[in-house]
Protein backbone atom coordinates (compact mmCIF):
# COMPACT_ATOMS: atom_id res chain seq x y z
CA UNK A 1 0.00 0.00 0.00
CA UNK A 2 1.53 3.33 -1.12
CA UNK A 3 1.93 5.97 1.56
CA UNK A 4 0.81 9.51 0.76
CA UNK A 5 1.59 12.54 2.93
CA UNK A 6 -0.77 15.53 2.60
CA UNK A 7 0.69 18.88 3.71
CA UNK A 8 -2.29 21.23 3.99
CA UNK A 9 -3.25 23.86 6.56
CA UNK A 10 -6.89 23.84 5.45
CA UNK A 11 -8.10 21.17 7.87
CA UNK A 12 -11.39 20.55 6.02
CA UNK A 13 -9.65 20.02 2.68
CA UNK A 14 -7.01 17.82 4.30
CA UNK A 15 -9.64 15.56 5.89
CA UNK A 16 -11.63 15.37 2.66
CA UNK A 17 -8.58 14.35 0.62
CA UNK A 18 -7.48 11.85 3.27
CA UNK A 19 -10.92 10.20 3.36
CA UNK A 20 -11.23 10.01 -0.41
CA UNK A 21 -7.69 8.72 -1.05
CA UNK A 22 -7.99 6.18 1.77
CA UNK A 23 -11.05 4.75 0.02
CA UNK A 24 -8.88 4.42 -3.09
CA UNK A 25 -6.50 2.13 -1.20
CA UNK A 26 -3.75 4.53 -0.09
CA UNK A 27 -2.18 4.86 3.36
CA UNK A 28 -2.74 8.60 3.94
CA UNK A 29 -1.32 10.91 6.60
CA UNK A 30 -1.92 14.65 7.01
CA UNK A 31 0.14 17.46 8.56
CA UNK A 32 -0.51 21.20 8.63
CA UNK A 33 2.96 22.71 8.18
CA UNK A 34 6.42 22.10 6.74
CA UNK A 35 8.13 21.39 10.08
CA UNK A 36 5.75 18.51 10.81
CA UNK A 37 6.10 17.27 7.24
CA UNK A 38 9.90 17.02 7.60
CA UNK A 39 9.56 15.18 10.91
CA UNK A 40 7.06 12.75 9.37
CA UNK A 41 9.32 12.05 6.38
CA UNK A 42 12.31 11.44 8.66
CA UNK A 43 10.39 8.87 10.72
CA UNK A 44 8.07 7.11 8.29
CA UNK A 45 8.21 5.88 4.67
CA UNK A 46 6.50 8.22 2.18
CA UNK A 47 5.87 7.35 -1.45
CA UNK A 48 4.30 10.64 -2.53
CA UNK A 49 3.64 14.12 -1.14
CA UNK A 50 0.67 16.40 -1.84
CA UNK A 51 1.64 19.83 -0.60
CA UNK A 52 -0.14 23.14 -0.52
CA UNK A 53 2.00 25.94 -1.91
CA UNK A 54 1.44 28.38 0.91
CA UNK A 55 1.70 27.12 4.49
CA UNK A 56 1.93 28.81 7.91
CA UNK A 57 5.70 28.37 8.48
CA UNK A 58 7.23 27.91 5.01
CA UNK A 59 5.90 27.04 1.56
CA UNK A 60 5.88 23.97 -0.68
CA UNK A 61 8.98 25.15 -2.54
CA UNK A 62 10.99 25.09 0.72
CA UNK A 63 9.88 21.51 1.30
CA UNK A 64 10.89 20.64 -2.26
CA UNK A 65 14.37 22.13 -1.76
CA UNK A 66 14.77 20.15 1.48
CA UNK A 67 13.80 16.91 -0.30
CA UNK A 68 16.35 17.64 -3.05
CA UNK A 69 19.09 18.40 -0.51
CA UNK A 70 18.48 15.05 1.19
CA UNK A 71 18.38 13.29 -2.24
CA UNK A 72 15.04 11.68 -1.45
CA UNK A 73 13.21 10.01 -4.30
CA UNK A 74 9.74 11.21 -3.29
CA UNK A 75 7.58 12.77 -6.01
CA UNK A 76 5.82 15.95 -4.89
CA UNK A 77 2.63 17.40 -6.34
CA UNK A 78 1.91 21.06 -5.61
CA UNK A 79 -1.67 22.14 -4.85
CA UNK A 80 -2.26 25.79 -5.64
CA UNK A 81 -4.86 28.46 -6.32
CA UNK A 82 -5.06 30.25 -9.68
CA UNK A 83 -3.18 33.30 -8.40
CA UNK A 84 -0.15 31.16 -7.56
CA UNK A 85 0.29 29.42 -10.91
CA UNK A 86 3.59 31.26 -11.44
CA UNK A 87 4.96 29.83 -8.21
CA UNK A 88 3.73 26.38 -9.22
CA UNK A 89 5.68 26.66 -12.45
CA UNK A 90 8.76 27.66 -10.43
CA UNK A 91 8.24 24.61 -8.23
CA UNK A 92 8.22 22.37 -11.30
CA UNK A 93 11.48 23.91 -12.45
CA UNK A 94 12.94 22.91 -9.09
CA UNK A 95 11.77 19.34 -9.49
CA UNK A 96 8.11 19.09 -8.46
CA UNK A 97 6.45 16.19 -10.24
CA UNK A 98 3.30 18.14 -11.11
CA UNK A 99 0.82 20.71 -9.86
CA UNK A 100 -2.96 20.77 -9.56
CA UNK A 101 -5.18 23.83 -9.22
CA UNK A 102 -7.69 24.34 -6.44
CA UNK A 103 -10.52 23.48 -6.14
CA UNK A 104 -9.07 20.02 -6.63
CA UNK A 105 -10.71 17.75 -9.20
CA UNK A 106 -10.55 14.29 -7.55
CA UNK A 107 -10.28 12.30 -10.79
CA UNK A 108 -7.59 14.59 -12.18
CA UNK A 109 -5.69 14.31 -8.91
CA UNK A 110 -5.92 10.52 -8.96
CA UNK A 111 -4.52 10.49 -12.49
CA UNK A 112 -1.59 12.70 -11.49
CA UNK A 113 -0.91 10.55 -8.43
CA UNK A 114 -0.81 7.40 -10.56
CA UNK A 115 1.64 9.03 -12.98
CA UNK A 116 3.86 10.25 -10.15
CA UNK A 117 3.95 6.85 -8.43
CA UNK A 118 4.78 5.20 -11.74
CA UNK A 119 7.79 7.49 -12.06
CA UNK A 120 9.16 6.02 -8.82
CA UNK A 121 9.17 2.59 -10.44
CA UNK A 122 11.54 3.63 -13.25
CA UNK A 123 14.94 1.90 -13.35
CA UNK A 124 17.51 3.46 -11.09
CA UNK A 125 19.57 4.79 -13.99
CA UNK A 126 16.52 6.56 -15.39
CA UNK A 127 15.61 7.93 -11.98
CA UNK A 128 19.10 9.31 -11.49
CA UNK A 129 18.99 10.83 -14.95
CA UNK A 130 15.71 12.55 -14.18
CA UNK A 131 16.90 13.74 -10.79
CA UNK A 132 20.06 15.15 -12.34
CA UNK A 133 18.04 17.10 -14.88
CA UNK A 134 15.87 18.49 -12.12
CA UNK A 135 18.87 19.61 -10.11
CA UNK A 136 19.92 21.59 -13.19
CA UNK A 137 16.55 23.33 -13.10
CA UNK A 138 15.15 21.49 -16.09
CA UNK A 139 11.63 20.10 -16.04
CA UNK A 140 11.33 16.51 -17.38
CA UNK A 141 9.10 17.76 -20.19
CA UNK A 142 12.03 19.82 -21.47
CA UNK A 143 14.59 18.44 -23.84
CA UNK A 144 18.00 17.71 -22.39
CA UNK A 145 20.54 20.49 -22.76
CA UNK A 146 22.55 18.49 -25.29
CA UNK A 147 19.59 18.31 -27.65
CA UNK A 148 19.46 20.48 -30.72
CA UNK A 149 16.51 22.59 -29.66
CA UNK A 150 15.42 23.77 -26.25
CA UNK A 151 11.70 23.18 -26.11
CA UNK A 152 8.82 22.45 -23.79
CA UNK A 153 6.52 19.62 -24.77
CA UNK A 154 3.65 20.58 -22.48
CA UNK A 155 1.46 18.67 -20.08
CA UNK A 156 -2.00 18.89 -21.68
CA UNK A 157 -3.74 15.72 -22.82
CA UNK A 158 -3.35 16.65 -26.50
CA UNK A 159 0.36 17.29 -26.00
CA UNK A 160 0.84 13.94 -24.25
CA UNK A 161 -0.99 12.17 -27.08
CA UNK A 162 1.15 13.93 -29.71
CA UNK A 163 4.44 12.97 -28.08
CA UNK A 164 3.23 9.45 -27.48
CA UNK A 165 2.76 9.17 -31.26
CA UNK A 166 6.18 10.73 -31.82
CA UNK A 167 7.73 8.07 -29.60
CA UNK A 168 5.93 5.29 -31.50
CA UNK A 169 6.85 6.41 -35.03
CA UNK A 170 10.38 7.70 -34.36
CA UNK A 171 12.19 4.28 -34.27
CA UNK A 172 10.66 3.28 -37.62
CA UNK A 173 11.63 4.36 -41.13
CA UNK A 174 8.11 5.50 -41.98
CA UNK A 175 7.67 8.78 -43.87
CA UNK A 176 5.92 11.24 -41.57
CA UNK A 177 3.68 14.15 -42.53
CA UNK A 178 3.38 16.81 -39.81
CA UNK A 179 0.22 18.94 -40.03
CA UNK A 180 -0.09 22.14 -38.07
CA UNK A 181 -0.72 25.86 -38.28
CA UNK A 182 2.17 28.25 -38.69
CA UNK A 183 4.19 28.65 -35.50
CA UNK A 184 3.12 25.42 -33.78
CA UNK A 185 6.61 23.87 -33.79
CA UNK A 186 6.60 21.52 -36.79
CA UNK A 187 10.38 21.63 -37.24
CA UNK A 188 10.89 20.79 -33.57
CA UNK A 189 8.71 17.69 -34.02
CA UNK A 190 10.85 16.69 -36.99
CA UNK A 191 14.02 17.16 -34.93
CA UNK A 192 12.55 15.13 -32.10
CA UNK A 193 11.65 12.24 -34.40
CA UNK A 194 15.20 12.26 -35.73
CA UNK A 195 16.71 12.37 -32.24
CA UNK A 196 14.66 9.35 -31.17
CA UNK A 197 15.39 7.36 -34.34
CA UNK A 198 18.16 4.94 -35.27
CA UNK A 199 19.50 7.71 -37.53
CA UNK A 200 20.17 10.15 -34.66
CA UNK A 201 23.95 10.10 -35.24
CA UNK A 202 23.51 10.94 -38.93
CA UNK A 203 22.68 14.33 -40.52
CA UNK A 204 19.38 16.17 -40.13
CA UNK A 205 18.83 18.49 -43.09
CA UNK A 206 15.92 20.94 -43.16
CA UNK A 207 14.68 22.55 -46.38
CA UNK A 208 12.14 25.39 -46.45
CA UNK A 209 10.17 24.55 -49.59
CA UNK A 210 8.34 27.86 -49.48
CA UNK A 211 11.56 29.86 -49.77
CA UNK A 212 13.06 28.05 -52.79
CA UNK A 213 12.65 29.76 -56.17
CA UNK A 214 11.07 27.40 -58.70
CA UNK A 215 14.09 27.49 -61.01
CA UNK A 216 16.53 26.58 -58.22
CA UNK A 217 14.49 23.86 -56.48
CA UNK A 218 16.10 20.93 -58.34
CA UNK A 219 19.56 22.23 -57.50
CA UNK A 220 18.65 22.66 -53.80
CA UNK A 221 17.28 19.11 -53.56
CA UNK A 222 19.67 17.19 -55.81
CA UNK A 223 22.71 19.46 -56.28
CA UNK A 224 24.33 20.44 -59.58
CA UNK A 225 27.63 20.15 -61.43
CA UNK A 226 29.79 23.06 -62.44
CA UNK A 227 28.61 24.75 -65.64
CA UNK A 228 25.19 23.04 -65.71
CA UNK A 229 23.45 26.45 -65.89
CA UNK A 230 24.29 30.13 -65.74
CA UNK A 231 25.71 30.88 -62.32
CA UNK A 232 26.75 27.27 -61.56
CA UNK A 233 30.38 28.21 -60.95
CA UNK A 234 31.16 25.19 -58.75
CA UNK A 235 29.71 21.77 -57.96
CA UNK A 236 26.92 21.87 -55.36
CA UNK A 237 25.86 19.10 -52.98
CA UNK A 238 22.08 18.92 -52.72
CA UNK A 239 20.00 18.33 -49.59
CA UNK A 240 19.37 14.65 -50.38
CA UNK A 241 23.07 13.81 -50.56
CA UNK A 242 23.84 15.96 -47.51
CA UNK A 243 21.19 14.03 -45.55
CA UNK A 244 22.40 10.58 -46.71
CA UNK A 245 22.01 8.07 -43.88
CA UNK A 246 19.96 10.54 -41.87
CA UNK A 247 16.76 12.54 -42.09
CA UNK A 248 15.58 15.19 -44.55
CA UNK A 249 12.85 17.57 -43.42
CA UNK A 250 10.80 19.32 -46.11
CA UNK A 251 8.98 22.21 -44.48
CA UNK A 252 5.84 23.63 -46.17
CA UNK A 253 5.95 20.94 -48.84
CA UNK A 254 2.63 22.17 -50.20
CA UNK A 255 4.43 25.18 -51.72
CA UNK A 256 6.46 23.04 -54.19
CA UNK A 257 5.70 23.46 -57.87
CA UNK A 258 4.08 20.58 -59.72
CA UNK A 259 7.24 19.96 -61.76
CA UNK A 260 9.41 19.64 -58.66
CA UNK A 261 6.85 17.31 -57.09
CA UNK A 262 7.40 14.90 -60.00
CA UNK A 263 11.18 14.93 -59.47
CA UNK A 264 10.76 14.50 -55.73
CA UNK A 265 8.44 11.53 -56.19
CA UNK A 266 10.96 9.81 -58.47
CA UNK A 267 13.78 10.35 -55.95
CA UNK A 268 11.68 8.91 -53.13
CA UNK A 269 10.56 5.90 -55.16
CA UNK A 270 13.96 4.96 -56.57
CA UNK A 271 16.12 6.23 -53.69
CA UNK A 272 18.41 7.68 -56.33
CA UNK A 273 19.04 11.28 -57.36
CA UNK A 274 20.76 12.89 -60.33
CA UNK A 275 22.41 16.30 -59.84
CA UNK A 276 21.42 18.94 -62.36
CA UNK A 277 23.72 18.64 -65.38
CA UNK A 278 25.10 15.24 -64.36
CA UNK A 279 24.71 11.91 -66.20
CA UNK A 280 25.36 9.84 -63.09
CA UNK A 281 22.86 8.80 -60.45
CA UNK A 282 23.68 8.76 -56.73
CA UNK A 283 22.04 6.28 -54.35
CA UNK A 284 20.69 7.90 -51.18
CA UNK A 285 19.37 6.45 -47.93
CA UNK A 286 17.14 9.01 -46.22
CA UNK A 287 14.18 9.17 -43.87
CA UNK A 288 11.63 11.73 -45.04
CA UNK A 289 9.67 14.03 -42.73
CA UNK A 290 7.42 16.64 -44.35
CA UNK A 291 5.36 19.45 -42.87
CA UNK A 292 2.53 21.64 -44.08
CA UNK A 293 -0.01 24.14 -42.79
CA UNK A 294 -2.23 23.59 -45.83
CA UNK A 295 -4.94 21.07 -46.59
CA UNK A 296 -3.10 18.83 -49.06
CA UNK A 297 -6.23 16.77 -49.78
CA UNK A 298 -7.91 19.96 -50.98
CA UNK A 299 -4.80 20.82 -53.00
CA UNK A 300 -5.06 17.39 -54.66
CA UNK A 301 -8.70 18.09 -55.59
CA UNK A 302 -7.62 21.39 -57.16
CA UNK A 303 -4.78 19.71 -59.08
CA UNK A 304 -2.06 21.59 -57.19
CA UNK A 305 -0.55 18.57 -55.43
CA UNK A 306 0.13 15.07 -56.73
CA UNK A 307 -1.91 12.35 -55.06
CA UNK A 308 0.83 9.73 -55.57
CA UNK A 309 3.36 12.01 -53.85
CA UNK A 310 0.89 12.63 -51.01
CA UNK A 311 0.60 8.91 -50.29
CA UNK A 312 4.39 8.54 -50.50
CA UNK A 313 5.06 11.21 -47.85
CA UNK A 314 2.08 10.31 -45.66
CA UNK A 315 2.79 6.87 -44.24
CA UNK A 316 2.10 8.35 -40.81
CA UNK A 317 0.42 11.67 -39.97
CA UNK A 318 1.03 13.80 -36.89
CA UNK A 319 -1.28 16.72 -36.16
CA UNK A 320 0.14 19.45 -33.95
CA UNK A 321 -2.62 21.18 -31.97
CA UNK A 322 -2.84 24.95 -32.06
CA UNK A 323 -1.86 26.73 -28.85
CA UNK A 324 -5.48 27.72 -28.19
CA UNK A 325 -6.29 23.97 -27.96
CA UNK A 326 -3.70 23.55 -25.19
CA UNK A 327 -4.95 25.93 -22.51
CA UNK A 328 -3.20 23.98 -19.73
CA UNK A 329 0.13 24.56 -21.47
CA UNK A 330 -0.15 28.30 -22.08
CA UNK A 331 1.38 29.55 -18.82
CA UNK A 332 3.99 26.78 -18.90
CA UNK A 333 5.14 27.93 -22.35
CA UNK A 334 4.95 31.57 -21.34
CA UNK A 335 7.30 30.98 -18.41
CA UNK A 336 9.56 28.85 -20.56
CA UNK A 337 9.93 31.66 -23.09
CA UNK A 338 10.41 34.13 -20.25
CA UNK A 339 13.34 32.04 -18.98
CA UNK A 340 14.86 32.07 -22.47
CA UNK A 341 14.37 35.82 -22.80
CA UNK A 342 15.86 36.46 -19.36
CA UNK A 343 19.03 34.63 -20.40
CA UNK A 344 19.25 36.30 -23.80
CA UNK A 345 18.54 39.82 -22.56
CA UNK A 346 20.35 39.46 -19.21
CA UNK A 347 17.17 40.16 -17.22
CA UNK A 348 15.86 38.61 -14.00
CA UNK A 349 12.08 38.82 -14.31
CA UNK A 350 10.16 36.47 -12.03
CA UNK A 351 6.96 35.98 -14.04
CA UNK A 352 3.65 37.59 -15.04
CA UNK A 353 1.23 39.50 -12.83
CA UNK A 354 -2.40 38.36 -12.49
CA UNK A 355 -3.83 40.52 -15.32
CA UNK A 356 -1.03 39.56 -17.69
CA UNK A 357 -1.62 35.86 -16.90
CA UNK A 358 -5.33 36.26 -17.60
CA UNK A 359 -4.56 37.95 -20.93
CA UNK A 360 -2.19 35.15 -21.92
CA UNK A 361 -4.87 32.57 -21.14
CA UNK A 362 -7.65 34.40 -23.01
CA UNK A 363 -5.61 35.08 -26.17
CA UNK A 364 -6.52 33.07 -29.29
CA UNK A 365 -2.81 32.94 -30.33
CA UNK A 366 -3.27 32.93 -34.12
CA UNK A 367 0.52 32.83 -34.52
CA UNK A 368 0.83 30.07 -31.91
CA UNK A 369 4.16 29.49 -30.14
CA UNK A 370 6.14 31.70 -32.51
CA UNK A 371 3.85 34.64 -31.76
CA UNK A 372 4.01 33.98 -28.01
CA UNK A 373 7.80 33.79 -28.02
CA UNK A 374 8.10 37.12 -29.85
CA UNK A 375 5.57 38.88 -27.61
CA UNK A 376 7.23 37.66 -24.41
CA UNK A 377 10.71 38.52 -25.62
CA UNK A 378 9.59 42.07 -26.38
CA UNK A 379 7.76 42.30 -23.05
CA UNK A 380 10.86 41.08 -21.20
CA UNK A 381 12.90 43.85 -22.80
CA UNK A 382 10.34 46.52 -21.88
CA UNK A 383 9.58 45.38 -18.31
CA UNK A 384 10.98 47.61 -15.55
CA UNK A 385 9.76 45.70 -12.49
CA UNK A 386 9.98 42.10 -11.36
CA UNK A 387 6.86 40.99 -13.24
CA UNK A 388 5.59 41.43 -16.79
CA UNK A 389 2.37 43.45 -16.79
CA UNK A 390 -0.42 43.90 -19.31
CA UNK A 391 1.23 47.11 -20.54
CA UNK A 392 4.41 45.32 -21.62
CA UNK A 393 2.50 42.57 -23.47
CA UNK A 394 1.20 45.22 -25.86
CA UNK A 395 -1.76 45.78 -28.16
CA UNK A 396 -1.01 42.73 -30.34
CA UNK A 397 -2.00 40.42 -27.50
CA UNK A 398 -5.21 42.34 -26.79
CA UNK A 399 -6.18 42.28 -30.47
CA UNK A 400 -5.56 38.53 -30.65
CA UNK A 401 -7.78 38.12 -27.57
CA UNK A 402 -10.76 39.75 -29.26
CA UNK A 403 -10.41 38.70 -32.90
CA UNK A 404 -11.26 35.04 -33.57
CA UNK A 405 -8.90 32.94 -35.62
CA UNK A 406 -10.20 32.19 -39.10
CA UNK A 407 -10.30 28.57 -40.18
CA UNK A 408 -8.33 27.76 -43.32
CA UNK A 409 -9.19 24.08 -43.28
CA UNK A 410 -11.90 24.62 -45.85
CA UNK A 411 -13.46 22.48 -48.51
CA UNK A 412 -14.13 24.92 -51.31
CA UNK A 413 -12.06 27.53 -53.04
CA UNK A 414 -14.56 30.37 -52.90
CA UNK A 415 -14.93 30.33 -49.11
CA UNK A 416 -11.17 30.27 -48.69
CA UNK A 417 -10.87 33.33 -50.92
CA UNK A 418 -13.53 35.13 -48.91
CA UNK A 419 -11.70 34.43 -45.64
CA UNK A 420 -8.45 35.81 -47.05
CA UNK A 421 -10.22 39.00 -48.19
CA UNK A 422 -11.89 39.35 -44.77
CA UNK A 423 -8.57 38.91 -42.94
CA UNK A 424 -6.94 41.58 -45.11
CA UNK A 425 -9.89 43.88 -44.48
CA UNK A 426 -9.66 43.42 -40.69
CA UNK A 427 -5.93 44.14 -40.68
CA UNK A 428 -5.95 47.10 -43.08
CA UNK A 429 -4.21 45.00 -45.76
CA UNK A 430 -1.33 44.23 -43.42
CA UNK A 431 -0.11 40.91 -44.85
CA UNK A 432 1.80 39.84 -41.74
CA UNK A 433 -1.19 40.34 -39.43
CA UNK A 434 -3.54 38.77 -41.97
CA UNK A 435 -1.34 35.67 -42.16
CA UNK A 436 -1.44 35.44 -38.35
CA UNK A 437 -5.25 35.62 -38.34
CA UNK A 438 -5.44 32.91 -40.99
CA UNK A 439 -2.94 30.63 -39.25
CA UNK A 440 -0.58 30.51 -42.24
CA UNK A 441 2.85 31.97 -42.99
CA UNK A 442 3.49 35.01 -45.21
CA UNK A 443 4.83 32.91 -48.09
CA UNK A 444 1.66 30.81 -48.20
CA UNK A 445 -0.47 33.96 -48.07
CA UNK A 446 1.43 35.47 -51.01
CA UNK A 447 0.94 32.25 -52.98
CA UNK A 448 -2.81 32.33 -52.30
CA UNK A 449 -3.08 36.02 -53.22
CA UNK A 450 -1.55 35.11 -56.57
CA UNK A 451 -3.69 31.96 -56.96
CA UNK A 452 -6.96 33.82 -56.32
CA UNK A 453 -5.79 36.97 -58.15
CA UNK A 454 -6.49 39.15 -55.13
CA UNK A 455 -5.20 42.66 -55.85
CA UNK A 456 -4.38 45.05 -53.02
Amino acid sequence: MEAILIVEDDITLGIMLKTWLSKKGFDVSTVSNIARAKKHIDNQPVDLILSDLRLPDYDGIDLLKWINEKCLNIPLIIMTGYADIQSAVLAMKLGARDYISKPVNPEELLKKIAEALQSKKEPASETHKTAASKRKGTHPALLEEKDTLAYLEGKSDVAKQLYNYVGLVAPTNMSVLVNGSSGTGKEYIAHRIHQLSKRKDKPFIAVDCGAIPKELAASEFFGHVKGSFTGALTDKTGAFVAANGGTIFLDEIGNLSYEIQIQLLRALQERKIRPVGSTHEIAVDIRLISATNENLELAIEKGNFREDLYHRINEFTLRIPALKERREDILLFANFFLDQSNKELDKKLIGFDAKASEALLSCHWPGNLRQMKNIIKRATLLAQGSYITLAELGSELLEASTVPNLNMSLRNEETEKEHIIEALKRTGNNKSKAALLLGIDRKTLYNKLKLYQIDL
